[in-house]
């Protein structure tokens, strides 16, 4: 068992190399200058669960049990009990085991909320994603500009097992073609003027976790080589320098070109295409899942109205059915962008057609959707019931042959109020103007 000095010193073997979990610690003297240094030690150690071992009559030293309170999971007085010790590791490992699986789990829904859309293709979409982050090779992301490959990147790697690791994102096109060697491998000191110190690249930086590396298919030729040796390897040698560092990496590639295409024409390596195409993501386009736009826009509304138009109510229908008729060549990013704009310049209570700027746009198709054309329908039958009702809760709900709290229930699907103040600031329930909508999700 290592002393504390001998750990802080980087003497022995580190407390808390890869697999520890559960560390002990000993204090067999009262040390006020060793508990110091572990104070500022203990940072080091969060992902353990330290078990204090200390000696006879150190616990009543008031510093020494504040440290035991504050950063060890449990303590034991010399001579140790060898038998309630194990009980204790035991313990403290299935804590942190029921503790890791409970985050996994949070963390699975945080990612599956940050995928917006209910459709039958993102369903699809994120079921593709958690098989293809439970095994570990490279995947190729494909799709158009704006369909959010950097998102769908992002998910695969915060539910793989690299999540604690890290996750860099680098765009192929906006790096220089002169530096994008040396940013991607890094350099040494000296290997070129104004390498004034040594850099890490982005390959390095990413080791342990995951890179992705966005519009490959751009990649110069001689790149193409260095990344297809890396991934057939695993080394890579820095800008100017001799040693080959051995790296642990995981390569996902997303592109919004054909790279079939390119390889036919020569311009992507075919060895490299099928290194990289062991696993496939396809993101669809926006006009492919129409239903999810409702959803979409109202997310972005309440990301960014705080920002500038707290008083806004949301979209209006003429507005929300024109974003689903329009094609979205853009996709999610003009979809977001529009709607950013939309709350600047808006001057009233809802998004109309001209602060999206959809008003002269034309319309893709007129074919609707089944279940938006379900939706549209619901809402149209509450919206008579309840001027119908002059907004009475319970005459609405008969009207509709539904129990009240259904009633609040598509109320509240529908984004719409029965309590807030119209336009001209007069209830909604006293006059014949509508209640907000801020989308049908």
């Amino acid at each position: 068992m290592p002393e504390p000095a001998d750990v802080l010193d980087g003497t022995n073997a580190p407390v808390g190399s890869a697999g520890t979990r559960v560390a002990l610690l000993c204090l067999p003297t009262v040390d006020h200058d060793r508990l110091r240094r572990l104070e500022a030690a203990a940072a080091r150690w969060r992902h353990l669960d330290l078990i204090a071992i200390v000696g006879p009559d150190v616990i009543d030293d008031a510093p020494t049990r504040e440290f035991v309170a504050v950063h060890c999971a449990d303590y034991q007085t010399q001579p140790v009990d060898c038998e309630r010790l194990l009980f204790s590791i035991g313990h403290i490992e299935g804590m942190a085991t029921l503790a890791r699986h409970v985050r996994n789990l949070s963390e699975r829904a945080r990612v599956s909320t940050d995928i917006i859309g209910r459709s039958a293709a993102m369903q699809s979409l994120r079921h593709d994603i958690e098989r293809i982050a439970r095994v570990d090779a490279p995947v190729i992301i494909t799709g158009e500009s704006g369909t959010g490959k950097e998102l769908a990147a992002l998910a695969i790697h915060r539910l793989s097992g690299r999540c604690p690791q890290p996750f860099v994102a680098v765009n192929c096109v906006s790096l220089s073609p002169s530096l994008i060697h040396a940013e991607l491998f890094g350099y040494e000191r000296g290997a070129f003027t104004g390498a004034v110190k040594r850099h890490v690249g982005h390959l390095e930086a990413a080791n342990h976790g995951t890179i992705l590396l966005d519009e490959i298919g751009d990649l110069a030729p001689e790149l193409q080589i260095l990344l297809l040796r890396f991934l057939e390897q695993g080394t890579i040698r820095r800008v100017g320098g001799r040693e080959e560092l051995t790296l642990d990496v995981r390569v996902i590639a997303a592109t919004h070109v054909d790279l079939e295409a390119a390889v036919r024409a020569g311009r992507f390596r075919d060895d490299l295409y099928y290194r990289l195409n062991v696993l496939r993501l396809h993101m669809p386009a926006l006009r492919e899942r129409r239903e999810d736009i409702p959803e979409l826009a109202d997310a972005f509304l309440e990301r960014f109205r705080s920002e500038h138009r707290d008083h806004l109510r949301g979209l209006s229908g003429e507005a929300l059915r024109a974003m689903q008729g329009y094609d979205w060549p853009g996709n999610v990013r003009e979809l977001m962008n529009r709607v950013r704009r939309a709350i600047v310049m808006s001057e009233g209570h809802l998004i109309t057609l001209e602060d999206l700027l959809l008003a002269d746009q034309p319309v893709e198709s007129s074919v609707i959707h089944l279940d938006v054309a379900r939706l549209e329908a619901e809402r149209h039958s509450l919206l008579a019931a309840l001027q119908c009702s002059r907004w009475n809760a319970n005459r609405a709900a008969e009207l509709l042959g539904v129990s009240r709290a259904t009633l609040y229930r598509l109320v509240e699907r529908h984004h719409l109020s029965l309590d807030v103040e119209s336009p001209t600031g007069q209830p909604e329930g006293s006059g014949p103007h509508q209640p907000s909508l801020l989308s049908h999700s």
